[in-house]
């Protein structure tokens, strides 16, 4: 398995550089690291007394890279979960906060190991996730990833100024399912049919 600081630079490649989409509830955001990361850590990278766009521009590749391990893997423990799932779900917590780690617990409470839903790598969820993950050790990580794909189906149908990071102009996947997929066997990937399928109602 590549080390974490490995993934985190396949994170920050797969984020890109500097947006500012009003789409986008993050806001102004650098390789993946949005404003109000930088507010709550206090980067005030230019030293101008406030923490702004300008502070997110100057963010650099290798702090966001640093943010990530220190803050989106190891402070919530990832690090504790299955070696197998931690890619996935590292990638996932950089996208999707607590959310990343509730579609865990949801999918391994479904598959009958008790946890929490509460967004929080504690003892319980880490004992049911590796009971998951002995119970069905060629399937969790897979069944994560398509729980993924699901969420983000699921927000783009509720959000209709989200559907562009689901469904590419063409049509054909967007970022998030091409993202999540990444994760997953290619036999479980949708085919481009099937994507159109599954996005056939939004306008």
């Amino acid at each position: 398995m590549p080390s974490v600081e490995q993934i985190a630079r396949q994170i920050v490649a797969r984020e890109g550089g500097y947006v500012n989409d009003p789409d986008d509830p993050g806001g102004a955001t650098n390789f993946g690291v949005t404003i109000g990361t930088m507010q709550a850590l206090g980067m005030d990278l230019n030293r101008d007394g406030r923490i702004d766009a300008a502070d997110v521009r100057a963010l650099t590749r290798a702090q966001a890279e640093q943010i990530f391990v220190e803050h989106y893997f190891r402070k919530p423990r990832l690090a504790e979960l299955p070696e197998p799932l931690q890619a996935s779900v590292f990638d996932m917590y950089v996208n999707a906060g607590g959310n990343a780690v509730k579609i865990l617990q949801r999918l391994v409470s479904r598959m009958g190991f008790r946890t929490a839903d509460d967004g929080v790598v504690g003892p319980m969820t880490i004992a049911a996730v590796a009971d998951a993950a002995e119970a069905a050790p060629d399937h969790l990580v897979d069944a994560y990833g398509i729980a993924r794909r699901n969420y983000y189906y699921a927000l783009a149908d509720q959000r209709p100024a989200s559907r562009k990071y689901a469904r590419s102009k063409a049509g054909g996947k967007g970022g998030w399912i091409t993202r999540a997929e990444e994760f997953m066997a290619p036999r479980y990937r949708l085919s481009e049919a099937e994507h159109r399928q599954r996005t056939s109602a939004w306008a």
